[in-house]
């Protein structure tokens, strides 16, 4: 994608901030672990690593967790649980972000999705390679989450906080396919709403060549 003018580049940005999107996995997993809503979520380490191996290769994200607290121990369950295996990357927009975040089986889905965090507040900027959870506006981060792709800084004020940053792979983030562009009904990408209902079948047979999450790895 070229520079966009200031009205496409809000209208994404409204995007964003208006939808949740869903993401798929590959293949048939065994669903990952439904999240325990009366336990509080664990508590993350204050620094960790998540290695990606993708079906383009491998990136690693480094969490900071005094950046995002509630943000770092939820992802960090999700890592844990399996939740991110096999997850496709829907929303590959190369020069704004790279999405995912749904598990492929619509029951697990539907589980995780009603489990939603309380909002940190933002400590870091939305620059080129940060991690950052998606949401449709307060309380409601679940699951889904982005790689910005260059500086986004008006997210900032938005109360997208970023809780993380690519350290290696980057290059391989770029590399994602990316040919089915933004997502219905702005564009001509995946719907959401199938994902969410159909996960893998629907995919496969409309966006075959998305690229997917092998394993997602807390490294040691």
């Amino acid at each position: 994608m070229g520079s966009m003018s200031l009205q496409t580049e809000t209208a994404v940005l409204a995007g964003l901030a208006g939808l949740l999107l869903w993401g798929c996995s590959s293949g048939s997993p065994p669903p990952a672990a439904a999240p325990k809503k009366a336990a509080a979520p664990e508590h993350a380490p204050e620094v960790f690593r998540v290695a990606f191996d993708t079906s383009k290769g491998a990136f690693v994200v480094e969490v900071t967790r005094n950046l995002a607290p509630r943000g770092a121990d939820h992802f960090y369950e999700l890592v844990k649980s399996g939740y991110y295996d096999g997850d496709r990357f829907y929303r590959v927009l190369p020069n704004y972000v790279v999405q995912w975040g749904i598990n492929g089986d619509p029951q697990t889905t539907r589980l995780w999705s009603s489990v939603s965090i309380p909002d940190d507040p933002v400590k870091g900027s939305n620059r080129k390679g940060t991690v950052t959870y998606a949401s449709n506006g307060p309380q409601s981060r679940t699951t889904q989450i982005f790689i910005n792709m260059r500086d986004n800084k008006a997210l900032d004020a938005q109360g997208f906080a970023p809780f993380g940053r690519v350290i290696s792979g980057m290059d391989v983030v770029g590399s994602l396919y990316s040919g089915y562009g933004e997502m219905a009904p702005r564009g001509s990408g995946p719907d959401a709403t199938k994902i969410e209902a159909q996960g893998n079948t629907y995919v496969e047979n409309h966006f075959p060549r998305l690229d997917y999450i092998k394993k997602a790895t807390v490294q040691p």
